[in-house]
Formats: structure tokens, C-alpha cells, sequence
């Protein structure tokens, strides 16, 4: 299998308001930038959608090295949350309903296709790859306002 690599990041103007998400695909010598937007959306499906879009973009089974720097996405994933609540019908450990569940079972059936590695990055930091994701992400959502 190729090995992928892919940068992610979502933005919101408030929480709720228009939100963007950006992407970053790269293997090889190729690298390719994805992004849109929605009008009234939050934070957390903004980074999701990021996630979902870029490995949606990928024609055939990968290993994908995600960087994230949503703790959200990235602690659902490697700690199982995701899986778990999904299993409880999408109520999370605390018998309250998940959050996003159509954006998790999307992204869910897409880790069964791919091998998806995890990793965390801190945000707005020194990451070029990190920030360009924002700086689609931010772009996204300020065409919406």
C-alpha cells in the first residue's frame, strides 16, 4: 500500500457560525490542497469534515499518516471512543448522546479502509503544514461571512 500523508485542520467563527476546514494530501513529490466550507456549523465538524475529505480523496486503500491538532479527533480515534460509542448506538460512556454521529460513522468506515496513523500536533505552532490547513480553513469560513 502507498503511504499517504495528511494534514488537517478546521476553523469556526463562532460556535455555531460559518466554519471552513482545510486539507493537505501528500505523496511523493505530489501535494495536493482541499478545503470548503459550510454557512452554520461548529468547531468539531469542521475538523472532522477535514479528515472525511481528505481521505475521501484517496482512489484506492492507503496508509494515511494523520496530523491533527484536534484532540477531539485524534483521542476519539486512538482511544476508541469513536468505536464505542457507536457500538451504544452513538451514546457516549455518560449516557448522553454523541455528538456528530453521521460525521463519526463516515469517518469510521473510512478507517476501515485505510490504515490510518494518528498524530497529535499543537496548533497555530511551528507546523508550515499545520498552518496552511488553517489558513484554508479560516479562508473557508470568512467567504461565508
Amino acid at each position: 500500500m502507498k503511504t499517504v500523508t495528511l494534514y488537517t485542520d478546521g476553523a469556526c467563527s463562532g460556535n455555531p457560525g460559518p466554519g471552513g476546514w482545510g486539507a493537505i494530501l501528500m505523496f511523493g513529490p505530489h501535494k495536493k490542497e482541499l478545503s470548503g466550507g459550510e454557512k452554520n456549523t461548529t468547531n468539531n465538524r469542521m475538523e472532522l469534515t477535514a479528515v472525511i475529505r481528505g481521505l475521501e480523496a484517496l482512489n484506492e486503500p492507503c496508509v494515511v499518516e494523520l496530523y491533527s491538532d484536534s484532540k477531539y479527533v485524534i483521542d476519539a480515534l486512538e482511544k476508541g471512543w469513536a468505536r464505542g460509542w457507536k457500538a451504544r448506538g452513538w451514546i457516549k460512556s455518560d449516557k448522553k448522546p454523541a455528538l456528530n454521529p453521521d460525521l463519526w460513522e463516515r469517518l469510521l468506515e473510512l478507517c476501515g479502509r485505510h490504515t490510518v496513523r494518528l498524530h497529535w500536533v499543537k496548533g497555530h505552532a511551528d507546523n508550515p503544514y499545520n498552518n496552511r490547513c488553517d489558513q484554508l480553513a479560516v479562508g473557508e469560513w470568512q467567504k461565508l461571512k
